[in-house]
């Protein structure tokens, strides 16, 4: 989620112009210059021909098709007060919205064939984005319990809910056989489920206190990776079931867990502290690509890490000042998209951007 990079201090600011009751799959192609090029930092051995997709606003979340050939991703922008879902080619040009235009989207996601999408939205609950939280107790998070997963048509027509129990239901991926898995607080807390494609034969995998999210099918379809937090009884537990009940969340810290698609051999993969989120696999089933915090003694700024999935063999992948998060590696292993404040002409500007992959 992208809310998840505020975590730590990473600001990312939404500019609150209403733009209302659009229906989805009716809006124009964006126009989008060719992609910039964009500077590799020093110690980015692995990044090469480095591509700025998007320009400007808060963009993010950027997953590939399965064949390799497109994006879905979510963007803030002028035209709309809080995240929707669009969909571009890998220069940046084509960009869509596919989602209502109206109200909260997170985590889009292209079904296996390429012809229909997944996202979540609170979009039934009404037109107007759902309220922020106070900052009161602290950074908090929103689980927004109008969040519902919904399937559409490629170009966002046809759109259906796949969900409709209260709560939380968002964060989903898709395996190559077309199962589902996906956040949801539906038993009062944080955990991970399947369901078929069509939203059936919904099955609970995770069960232990504390927020288990963000799951990640890997490219073969048989494991899953996810960030999570496992608490014993005491304060920090306590502190967090009182936020859920509110429909609030306090993401700091965060480690990364891997099991297979049916929830058994969960086993940890990260000890490092911090905040570390947003695991997607390296097509080869052996590693990991993920955010972490892990380098800054602030825990401020945010970058990209590789690691195997035993826990071995870490490795820093971006050395950029500013956030890189969100990376996913496409499905021939050659390229790595990611999102990234790098570059930004205004605070809070958030951008795709794309590079190749050097081994």
């Amino acid at each position: 989620m992208v809310q998840l990079i505020r975590a730590a201090g990473v600001i990312v600011t939404a500019a609150f112009v209403f733009s209302l009751n659009i229906s989805a799959g009716r809006q124009a192609p964006a126009t989008a210059p060719a992609p910039a090029a964009a500077a590799v930092s020093k110690g980015e051995r692995h990044l090469r021909n480095i591509r700025k997709l998007t320009s400007g606003g808060e963009n993010a979340e950027a997953y590939f098709s399965a064949d390799g050939k497109r994006l879905i991703y979510q963007s803030t922008r002028p035209d709309y007060p809080c995240d929707q879902i669009y969909t571009m080619k890998l220069d940046g040009s084509d960009q869509r919205r596919v989602s209502t235009g109206t109200g909260r989207t997170t985590c889009g996601y292209f079904y296996p064939a390429g012809d229909e999408i997944l996202f979540a939205s609170t979009h039934e609950a009404g037109a107007a984005c759902p309220p922020r939280p106070s900052f009161e107790r602290g950074y908090v998070w929103p689980i927004y319990a109008s969040y519902d997963i919904y399937r559409a048509k490629a170009d966002g027509t046809n759109l259906r809910p796949l969900t409709r129990t209260p709560g939380y239901d968002a964060e989903a991926t898709i395996a190559p056989d077309g199962l589902i898995t996906f956040t949801s607080v539906r038993d009062g807390d944080m955990e991970i489920y399947t369901m078929n494609a069509d939203g059936s034969g919904v099955r609970r995998l995770t069960n232990r206190a504390g927020p288990d999210g963000g799951p990640f099918f890997s490219y073969d379809g048989k494991r899953i990776a996810f960030r999570g937090h496992s608490l014993e009884a005491g304060k920090e537990l306590d502190d967090y079931r009182a936020l859920l009940k509110e429909g609030l969340w306090r993401p700091t810290q965060l480690e990364l867990f891997v099991m297979d698609r049916d929830g058994a051999n969960l086993r940890q993969v990260t000890k490092l502290g911090g905040a570390n989120f947003a695991p997607s696999w390296h097509p080869d089933g052996k590693r990991l690509i993920f955010a972490s915090n892990e380098d800054d003694p602030k825990g401020r700024n945010f970058d990209v890490y590789l690691i195997n999935v035993d826990g071995t063999g870490l490795e820093r992948v971006t050395f950029n000042a500013t956030f890189d998060g969100f990376p996913m590696f496409s499905p021939d292993g050659r390229h790595l998209v990611f999102a990234s404040n790098r570059e930004a002409k205004a605070e809070g500007e958030t951008n795709v951007f794309i590079a190749e992959w050097v081994n």
